[in-house]
Parts: structure tokens; C-alpha cells; sequence
């Protein structure tokens, strides 16, 4: 048996949306083998893994967050064989495959779920939540769905509601019942035998629910009574977030230790001691890194990603996070921090050198590192349920999901042969990957950055002490080896710093003990 290690400890994880990565059949959806096309440029960028959003059976309410079948691939995507070579040359490449598993709800189209809503006695009655209304036929409680309104569906033939946290097409299931847990458990081990190296696990800490099904409680945050979304204006103390879920994801870690290098990364969704939550879902045996939110926002202070870091430390010191600027849910980073920027390769530029020097393991979204920016769609081409609900006050999140670019002189950014899923747009097709060939461009910053993090274990691992610096100014040093500075304005900025040797900047001049950062400036040196 091959030696145990931690290579998911400082690593950096490469998100794709399979929809909008690469179409190989014209059909204008992105697809496995399209994957498999272009995982040499993945491998090239200097990335240690590659994570897919979902890829199984599904009708697509949701874009496959919504599972009709856990262990077989959506024929929009291809099949097992597909996958199971797209693996195999992944690992050639040297990358780790990590898969999303969303097993908090299945879609209602599941087997399981049809059956479980037949009758109140079928061998799946109890694998779904399922309550009785209220005296007044009104649902059990107040818990609010994420995608808009009450979180309840009315079954006429239990003549009882179900629970959706998300669309009512996205039924959560009963992990009160053993079944359900051993089925799950089961599904990660179907993937495992077949070679991925690990999950990225959807809204982790929604699996549990409580229950006695009680009222969740207001949220009296002033931001909270702004929300143009019912969910936002309570606190869920009740409807996730239930003490069950640390057990169980004890569980989950022990089937991931029956293989060797295995790892688990959660999505913690929360809008209250997010970070503290990360904390305590990354300690005693659970998982091995929380995937987190906070810097998925629009804040772009010092203080902000200093408080992130502290506090997941403090909070849990032998715990791990995952941090990302971006993914297939936010407006692009490029695009939320303009108002910050230079220009647009200068704001892409140091997004990414921050990123990659941050404490803990990494996320890139598919297409930052060509410094891409947020697609301004019309209400007619939008294809996600939030934004059709929420428009005009939320877009969705259709803009951060359009294709990939490849090459902007080709049609459709070379993305596909047919008629893409989402258009493909001028603004977009300016920022192709093949414009990125350039020594100064954002990839090549990305591939610089990478090759300086893998390099330096001070990088992947090492402690990190901040300075104290006024706004605008983040800088801190890691493993006391490396010094990182980041001037987060569009104006110079001028400060005392430790005498190093440069490795990576941006618009800096640097004299003995000062630095002087240009705007979006930035410095990574060896002290």
C-alpha cells in the first residue's frame, strides 16, 4: 500500500463548469471528452487538481445540482467510459480529479423520490422529509427556500408536504434515516473505485435538518431586513446547521480513509460565523478542508481578508480552508473589485498573486486566469431559476457561467461548433485563452504565482503573520520566509517593509526598507 500524504494541504484546486468548458460534439454543451481536450492547458497552468461541477444523470432543473442518478454521467456530458478516460489522462498530467457530490437533496425525478411519494408505507416512505400540515393545511413551519418561497411542497398522494431548501424539483433527503447515510456512503465509494481523488461536497452542512421541524427565527441584521430574497431575513438555526452533521461527516472522513490520498472539501453555505463553522467542520476527523464564501463578496479591504484568515486559525489551528475568489455562483472577480482597479488586467493581476498566496488550499475558477470578466446577459437568455425568479434585483448567475473563451477569432470562442448554451459575447471574447500566450499577461502571472507557491513550502504551508498597515494596504509574511504586499487601490501607496528579494510584482519600486506600490500593486519577496 502506497504511503498516506496531505498533497491537498496548500494545493491548488481548478474549477470547471462542464456546460461552459468544451463542447467536442456540436451540440453547444460543454462535455467530458471536450475536458479531456484541453487538460494538457490545465496541467501546463501549473495546478495540482481538477474539481467538476456536476456531471450526473439529471433533468436539469438546476443545472445537475439537481440528481436524477448518483452513479451514472448525464448523456449531455457523455458516459462512464468518457469519464473514466478523462480521469486516466488526468492523472498522467499528474492532476487529481475531485468531483461535486450534492447529497444534501436529489432531484425529484430520482427513483427514490417517485417512490417515496407514492404511499405513506413504501420501502422509500422515510427516505425524504416529509411532515403533516398545520391544522389549517398551511405548511409545518416557516423555513424559506433559497430559490424563493416557503420551503414546502404539497404531495396530494401522502397528502403531507416535502422539504426543499432549494427548488421544490430538488427534494432534501432524510439523513435521520441510517438508510439514507449508507446509501451515500455507498455512492462515494462507487466513485472512489473508480479512481477520483476526492469530493467536493455541495452545501455540506445542509444535510441535517431538525427534528421537531421548528421555526426558524428573523434575522435582525439591518442587511437582513433589506433582502430582496424571504431566506436572507432569517436565521436558520433549524432547518441546517444541526449537530447530526459533525457526526455523520465523521463518517464520510472514514470511508475516505479506507483509500489512500483521498480528500474531502466542503461548501460551507452560511451567512452567520461562517468561518467559525468552517473551523469546526475541518477538525476531529471530518473534512479535510471548508470551502468558503467569505471572500466570494464583494468587500475588498485589508481588514476583510486579514479577519478571514484569523479567524479560521483561531478558530481551528489544526483545521484547513479552501479559499476562492471566484466560482459558478458570483459575479466574476475581475468585474466585483473594477471599482478598486486600474484597469482590468492590472485588478485580474493581483487577484490572482493575492489568491495564491493565501494560507490554506486554493480554488480557480475556470477562465481568471485569463483575468475574464462577468457577461451581461439579457432576462431572455437567462437559463438560471434565481435570476428568473429574482430579476431584476439579482441577474443569477448565468453571467459567471458563459463559455469559455479559447479563441476570440473563432465562433463562438472556439467553444463549440454549434450554438452555445449561453451566448458568447464581445467583451468576453476579448479575453480568450489564446490572447494569453504574452510573457505579461494573466495567465502568465497565474503560472508564475503557481510555480513560485509549489516551490515554497513556506507558500503551501507555512503560518501567516500580517503587518500593521492602514488601508489600503495588505502585506504579511509566510512561514517568516516570504513577504506578500498588495496595494488594494487604484493610488500608489508608500510604507515601510523588510528588505527581501524580489520573486513577483506588479508596479512596484522598492529602495532598501520602502516599497512603493503602484496602483493594484503588488510585492512577493524572500526575506
Amino acid at each position: 500500500m502506497e504511503q498516506k500524504t496531505e498533497w491537498w494541504r496548500g494545493a491548488t484546486i481548478y474549477q470547471i463548469y462542464p456546460r461552459s468548458f468544451m463542447d467536442s460534439n456540436g451540440d453547444g454543451i460543454g462535455d467530458i471528452p471536450g475536458i479531456t481536450s484541453r487538460l494538457e492547458t490545465i496541467a501546463d497552468l501549473g495546478v495540482d487538481a481538477i474539481w467538476l461541477s456536476p456531471i450526473f444523470t439529471s433533468p436539469m432543473a438546476d443545472m445537475g445540482y439537481d440528481v436524477a442518478d448518483y452513479r451514472d454521467i448525464d448523456p449531455t456530458f457523455g458516459t462512464l467510459a468518457d469519464f473514466d478516460a478523462m480521469v486516466a489522462k488526468a492523472h498522467s498530467l499528474g492532476l487529481k480529479v475531485l468531483i461535486d457530490q450534492v447529497i444534501s437533496h436529489s432531484s425529484n425525478q430520482h427513483p427514490f423520490f417517485i417512490e417515496s411519494k407514492s404511499s405513506r408505507d413504501n420501502p422509500k416512505a422515510d427516505w425524504y422529509v416529509w411532515a403533516d400540515p398545520r391544522p389549517d393545511g398551511s405548511a409545518p413551519n416557516n423555513w424559506q427556500a433559497i430559490f424563493g418561497g416557503i420551503a414546502w411542497e404539497w404531495e396530494p398522494r401522502r397528502k403531507q408536504y416535502y422539504f426543499h431548501n432549494f427548488l421544490k424539483e430538488q427534494p432534501d433527503l432524510n439523513f435521520h434515516n441510517p438508510e439514507v447515510q449508507d446509501y451515500v456512503l455507498d455512492v462515494l465509494r462507487f466513485w472512489l473505485d473508480r479512481g477520483v481523488d476526492g469530493f467536493r461536497l455541495d452545501t455540506v452542512n445542509f444535510y441535517f435538518h431538525d427534528r421537531m421541524l421548528r421555526d426558524d427565527a428573523a434575522d435582525f441584521r439591518p442587511e437582513a431586513r433589506d433582502a430582496w430574497k424571504p431566506y436572507d431575513m432569517q436565521y436558520h438555526l433549524f432547518s441546517k446547521n444541526q449537530p447530526e452533521n459533525l457526526v455523520f461527516l465523521q463518517k464520510m472522513r472514514a470511508v475516505l480513509d479506507e483509500y489512500d490520498d483521498r480528500t474531502l472539501v466542503g461548501e460551507v453555505g452560511e451567512s452567520h460565523h461562517a468561518t467559525q463553522m468552517m473551523g469546526e467542520y475541518t477538525s476531529e476527523n471530518r473534512l479535510h478542508m471548508a470551502y468558503s464564501f467569505e471572500m466570494l463578496k464583494f468587500d475588498f479591504t485589508a481588514e476583510h481578508f486579514r479577519k478571514q484568515i484569523e479567524e479560521f486559525f483561531a478558530t481551528a489551528p489544526d483545521g484547513w480552508p479552501c479559499w476562492a475568489f471566484s466560482n459558478h455562483d458570483v459575479v466574476r472577480q475581475v468585474t466585483r473589485w473594477m471599482p478598486h482597479a486600474k484597469d482590468q488586467d492590472s485588478i485580474a493581476k493581483l487577484a490572482g498573486a493575492l489568491l495564491l498566496s493565501l494560507q490554506g488550499s486554493i480554488c480557480l475558477y475556470q477562465g481568471e486566469e485569463a483575468g475574464q470578466t462577468e457577461t451581461e446577459l439579457s432576462y431572455d437568455e437567462l437559463t438560471d431559476p434565481q435570476g428568473i425568479m429574482f430579476w431584476p434585483e439579482d441577474k443569477g448567475r448565468d453571467g459567471c457561467r458563459t463559455p469559455m473563451v479559447w479563441d476570440g477569432n473563432a465562433p463562438n470562442g472556439g467553444f463549440t461548433s454549434g450554438t452555445p448554451w449561453l451566448p458568447v459575447k464581445e467583451p468576453q471574447l476579448a479575453r480568450s485563452m489564446e490572447s494569453q500566450r504574452t510573457d505579461n499577461s494573466v495567465r502568465a502571472l497565474y503560472q508564475q504565482m503557481l510555480k513560485l507557491r509549489s516551490g515554497e513550502q513556506a507558500m503551501l504551508t507555512g503560518d501567516t503573520q500580517f503587518s500593521e498597515l492602514p488601508e489600503p494596504l495588505l502585506a504579511f509574511t509566510r512561514g517568516g520566509e516570504i513577504y506578500c504586499a498588495f496595494n488594494l487601490s487604484d493610488t500608489p501607496q508608500q510604507f515601510a517593509a523588510p528588505e527581501c528579494t524580489a520573486l513577483v510584482s506588479q508596479d512596484v519600486q522598492q529602495a532598501g526598507s520602502t516599497l512603493k506600490l503602484g496602483p493594484n500593486g503588488f510585492f512577493i519577496g524572500r526575506i
